[in-house]
């Protein structure tokens, strides 16, 4: 008599969801407030390792989607106050763009990589890093917030890098250097290729320190910026903190610049974003006041006005340049609004946001387009202004200075994440966008973080922190040249694309011209001719082989069933 012992797949332990999460939450603690830098050079490390180990690809997918939700909530706790429960929903939602790179992380470093497939990992699966967030950084999904390029934003060399291929290069070397030490901590035959990768990354900013070209500084602009700090909300909010910036710059006449003697004035001064609550067109006292308190500074004052128009239909953010004879005209007008704080998205469908937490009762109207203003008694010096979540976006400042702008000025007001990683996040971009462009930054915040940045991105004296209440007069170093970021613009993400799209069609052509055995999986490694699989858990093979045919008590295999 045949004895037949049937083939039991084993059960998916449930920790891995936990891990799952935990580990793409990880990396968050590399951006301010932490801002552990160099933390983000291993953060993807475990979740890699997780991914590599899966036993199918259903479940890579599914661990990809959790992680890349524990990553969106991680970097955006600071919205639960604001977004309540609905946070959770979008982290879901967003979660699901990492699904993608989890496949290509189990198809590349599972099993035994050897040196050509880990070749190829440090290549794709740091563009696919990079599709996913390319993908989130479309307005409407929330903006490139929380790229991890940003969390390199005090590092000189990777702002360098930003020079060159923007944030999106900086992210991709960060992850391809993750990726680099899961090969040599589970790959014994693919630590040459690894080493190699570190080595690559290491030459590339070398090269790049030594011979990418450097803003030229060809002058200094004396810029005041006005922090009237948090007020107290009420009916009379809007007009109690004009009064603190207005007595805070009243204050600037006749105040030293950091760093100077004595007696020099700005020569301009800036207040941050929801500054001014009420349109100047229609309070025409404001408009005076803010004119007799420029004349008395000596210096232009660019305001933001948050405030239904009295010409024109909807509520505006728009910064305006006031001189000593009232608005100069220049005026722009916030063209990427916050969604669920300055707009509902598909208000019909998701209008029930509004009752869960603090979105927008009211869809602002978004500007145009560009502008630029100049300054007045400077014909060197154009400004190009941006309000605050603007200062995310690596395209506006590249137009901005592409247009003409020798110095960026973002407005920005993270008072309701007051306690929060918020304002110091924010803060943060400006290193950035300041060392993508070439030319200075100044993060004017309403209640802080304040901070101004030169055209390498270095930081320009102190940040005035969310406990301050003051004016402040930083010299601004004024720079002249392109980098090539600024020329070229996104090529690092067409590379990234490119290497991707060349992986799928080779790949493709191969399933085509090889049919998938019956019963493999879709995305699963193949097995080795032993029988093997080649996909590990962390350390130790993981994924189970397509199940072996039963043995007889005699070792023949089990004859199929008549």
């Amino acid at each position: 008599m045949m004895l037949m012992v049937s083939a039991v797949p084993k059960r998916v332990p449930g920790w891995r969801a936990a891990a799952a999460v935990t580990s793409g939450a990880l990396p968050c603690l590399a951006f301010p407030a932490p801002a552990l830098w160099w933390f983000a050079y291993v953060a993807l490390v475990p979740w890699i390792l997780l991914l590599r180990s899966a036993p199918t690809a259903r479940r890579a997918a599914l661990e990809g989607w959790l992680g890349g939700a524990g990553f969106v909530f991680a970097v955006h706790h600071w919205l639960l106050p604001s977004l309540h429960v609905f946070l959770f929903v979008l982290a879901a939602l967003l979660g699901l763009l990492w699904i993608p790179w989890a496949l290509l992380v189990r198809e590349l470093l599972g099993g035994r990589p050897g040196g050509v497939r880990a070749g190829a990992a440090l290549v794709l699966v740091p563009a696919g890093w990079l599709l996913s967030e390319l993908a989130r950084s479309w307005q409407g999904l929330g903006g490139p917030w929380g790229l991890l390029g940003a969390s390199q934003w005090q590092v000189a060399p990777a702002l360098r890098l930003a020079s060159v291929g923007g944030v999106w290069l900086v992210g991709l070397l960060v992850v391809a250097v993750n990726c680099a030490v899961a090969l040599l901590i589970t790959a014994p035959g693919a630590r040459g290729a690894a080493l190699a990768g570190v080595t690559g990354c290491a030459v590339l900013t070398g090269v790049v320190w030594l011979w990418a070209p450097r803003p030229e500084v060809s002058g200094v602009l004396r810029v005041a910026v006005v922090q009237p700090g948090p007020v107290e909300d009420g009916p009379d909010s809007a007009e109690r903190r004009f009064a603190v910036g207005e007595q805070l710059t009243e204050a600037l006449a006749g105040q030293p610049p950091t760093g100077t003697s004595a007696g020099l004035r700005p020569d301009l001064v800036v207040w941050g974003e929801s500054s001014v609550g009420e349109d100047l067109t229609a309070r025409p006292d404001l408009a005076r006041r803010l004119a007799a308190l420029s004349a008395r500074v000596g210096a232009p004052l660019l305001v933001n006005v948050d405030a239904r128009a009295a010409d024109r239909p909807g509520i505006r953010k728009s910064a305006v340049l006031v001189g000593p004879a009232g608005p100069t005209g220049d005026r722009y007008d916030k063209m990427r609004l916050v969604p669920f704080g300055e707009y509902v998205p598909a208000r019909e469908l998701l209008g029930w946001a509004t009752s869960v937490g603090k979105a927008a009762d009211e869809n602002r109207v978004p500007g145009d387009g560009p502008v630029l203003m100049d300054l007045p008694g400077r014909a060197d010096v154009r400004l190009g202004p941006l309000v605050c979540f603007e200062s995310a976006f690596p395209d506006m400042s590249r137009r901005l200075v592409r247009d003409g702008a020798a110095v960026l000025i973002d407005q920005s007001a993270t008072s309701t994440f007051q306690d929060g990683w918020a304002p110091a996040q924010h803060a943060s971009l400006s290193a950035l966008r300041a060392a993508e462009t070439g030319r200075p930054e100044v993060h004017a915040a309403l209640t802080g973080v304040s901070a101004v940045h030169g055209p390498s991105g270095e930081r320009i004296g102190s940040a005035l922190s969310t406990s301050a209440r003051t004016a402040r007069v930083y010299e601004v170093p004024l720079a002249r040249g392109t980098t090539l970021y600024v020329r070229f613009g996104d090529w690092a993400v067409g590379a990234a694309l490119a290497a991707l799209a060349a992986y799928c069609t080779v790949a493709g052509a191969r399933s085509v011209r090889l049919r998938r055995p019956l019963g493999r999986p879709l995305g699963a490694p193949p097995a080795d001719p032993a029988g093997a699989p080649l996909g590990e858990s962390l350390r130790t093979p993981g994924p189970e082989p397509s199940a072996r045919p039963a043995r007889t008590v005699r070792g023949s295999g089990a004859r199929r069933a008549r």
